[in-house]
Order: C-alpha cells, then sequence, then structure tokens
C-alpha cells in the first residue's frame, strides 16, 4: 500500500495495490500487520455504506465526539467523490484548515480520517457508494455536524451550496461561530 500524508496532520491517503488481469482488478484494501508495519495500529469495530443517488449530493461536514470519537477508513466502492476533512482540534497548527480527496472507484484510493476532524462529502457521479470503517461503534448522543457551507471554513465543493442535495439535518447545522469544539489537539 502507498500511504501518503496530507498537509493535515494525521490524514493520510492509502491507495492499495491493484492487481488487474483478464477476470478484472483484485485489491487488499485493509491488512492490520501492513498498517501496523506503517505505524497504523486500528481496531475497526464497524462498516458502514452510504449511497447517494444524485450528483451534487453532500453528506456532512460530521463528527462524533468523545467518549466515541471515531476514526474512520473512508472509500469510494462505487462513484466518484470529493471527501473533505476540516481540522477541528483546537490549538492544532491546522486548526480550520481543510482538504479534499477525489475518492473513486477508478483510482482506489482512501482517505484515513482521525478523531478531531469533521468529515463529509459530495458526489461527483451517480449512485455512489461511500464504505468507511470506524473505530468506535455509532452512538446518536454523540453524534453531530457544522454546516456544510460556513463561510469561515470556506470549504468549496464545486457547486452552488444552494444547489446541493442535503438532509435537514445539514441544512440545519450550527456554523462554526455556533458551536464548540469538543476536541483538542494532543500533539
Amino acid at each position: 500500500m502507498d500511504i501518503e500524508q496530507t498537509k493535515l496532520e494525521g490524514v493520510l491517503v492509502i491507495t492499495p495495490k491493484r492487481f488487474s488481469d483478464a477476470r478484472g482488478s483484485f485489491s487488499e484494501v485493509w491488512n492490520r500487520q501492513t498498517m501496523r508495519e506503517a505505524g497504523l495500529d486500528f481496531d475497526f469495530v464497524q462498516d458502514n455504506q452510504s449511497i447517494s443517488t444524485k450528483v451534487g449530493t453532500i453528506r456532512g461536514l460530521h463528527y462524533q465526539a468523545p467518549p466515541h470519537a471515531q476514526d474512520k477508513l473512508v472509500r469510494a466502492g462505487r462513484g466518484r467523490v470529493l471527501d473533505v476533512v476540516v481540522d477541528v482540534r483546537r490549538g492544532s497548527p491546522g486548526y480550520m484548515k481543510w482538504i479534499g480527496v477525489e475518492l473513486s472507484e477508478e483510482n482506489g484510493r482512501q482517505l484515513f480520517v482521525p478523531k478531531g476532524f469533521l468529515h463529509g462529502f459530495i458526489t461527483r457521479e451517480p449512485d455512489s457508494m461511500l464504505l468507511y470503517k470506524t473505530t468506535d461503534v455509532y452512538a446518536p448522543e454523540c453524534d453531530g455536524s457544522v454546516h456544510f457551507a460556513d463561510p469561515e471554513i470556506g470549504i468549496d465543493w464545486g457547486i452552488d451550496p444552494a444547489a446541493a442535495v442535503v438532509s435537514d439535518k445539514d441544512a440545519k447545522a450550527p456554523t462554526l461561530k455556533e458551536w464548540t469544539s469538543p476536541f483538542e489537539y494532543e500533539g
């Protein structure tokens, strides 16, 4: 696997090797021993899948607060998305910075999103499927979000945010000015 550190500390792009032949292709997308050898030792306890039927669907910016904060390993099983993470660890050198990484069935990239980051994505193709592993189970009492179009963050989703397909929860999410991050930088 190729592991690339992004400009946000701890956020990694992981690209598994792909073996192709006349039948198609094969990739090992997670291997505990390989990851441990690379310094990544995580116990994933839940696998999630989302399917977004329309181009321009935005899901996010989501997080799960302590004591059930989650690390995530995200990949596109079908289609193509721009996957976005925002550092919201108070005191972090990367605080309030964001990155976007294209994840697609074709490129096979995965994005590792550590605790302390908001996470969201926008679909670039219809019927895009996002698959992600998490290090803690979903806990509704710890679930939260920040508004995807918060001007203080300034994410370029590639579309007019008013044209995005979003849930009621995401449309009503608080802005940063209305929210206090539950995460602190421990570096």
